[in-house]
């Protein structure tokens, strides 16, 4: 693994996305955001589509998880979904890309084993992540051989539903680094930097934030609906 990916390692990832129905949707306000986030510390970034890796890019330079977010009317999957996103990031050449390691299959009824080894062969050089929302699904991702293990959908899918990343002293996470031979990013609800601080002092390589850094929408939400509880 080259040095710009060695700098992860214990360190934080910022996710800089706004969807299109988001108010801070742009390329040029991603880049923007990514600039921020470096100049506080930030050693690499999470983002989406290859339009805003590429402005991220003239704005940073650091490492980049990319995905393409898209929805498929035969699929729950939509983080990297099929070999068409893969292609789109490929043009911009983000150091890893990230896609769903759900046991949901991909649109056209395909498998994650048979998705993966289609990846390899196309782009054997390309780092993958693996988002897995189990602690079985992490586990098949790091057989797989995925090069980093991410916790990304953990309570996002049917199968973990009703499960919290943070619980219990992130236990799911505890049990995922006792078991997988990869390296693994903490990524979901993490929410404060004592969470974050947490997750890398019981082991993992990196950590992803991101809607509590760069969602102001959501931000101030929570301050707003603090302020809703004080009786009248």
């Amino acid at each position: 693994m080259d040095e710009k990916l060695e700098q992860l390692k214990g360190h934080l990832i910022v996710s800089c996305q706004a969807l299109p129905h988001e108010p801070l949707h742009s390329s040029f306000i991603m880049g923007r955001m990514a600039r921020a986030a470096a100049e506080g510390g930030a050693l690499g970034i999470r983002a989406n589509t290859k339009e805003d890796i590429e402005e991220i890019k003239k704005n940073v330079d650091l490492p980049i998880i990319g995905i393409v977010k898209r929805d498929y009317d035969d699929s729950e999957v939509y983080i990297t979904p099929t070999m068409k996103e893969i292609d789109e990031l490929m043009e911009v050449k983000p150091e890893i890309i990230a896609i769903d390691a759900t046991i949901s299959l991909r649109p056209g009824k395909k498998t994650l084993d048979d998705f993966y080894h289609d990846i390899r062969e196309k782009y054997p050089e390309q780092l993958l992540m693996a988002d897995c929302s189990t602690v079985e699904e992490a586990l098949h991702a790091d057989e797989l051989g995925f090069d980093f293990i991410g916790t990304t959908l953990v309570g996002y899918t049917e199968q973990s539903k009703g499960d919290k990343i943070e619980s219990n002293d992130f236990e799911i996470i505890r049990t995922i680094l006792s078991k997988v031979k990869h390296r693994v990013i903490a990524e979901g609800n993490i929410n404060t930097p004592q969470k974050a601080r947490r997750v890398i002092e019981l082991g993992c390589y990196s950590v992803v934030v991101g809607s509590i850094i760069t969602r102001p929408q959501l931000i101030t939400k929570s301050f707003t609906e603090e302020m809703a509880k004080i009786e009248k």
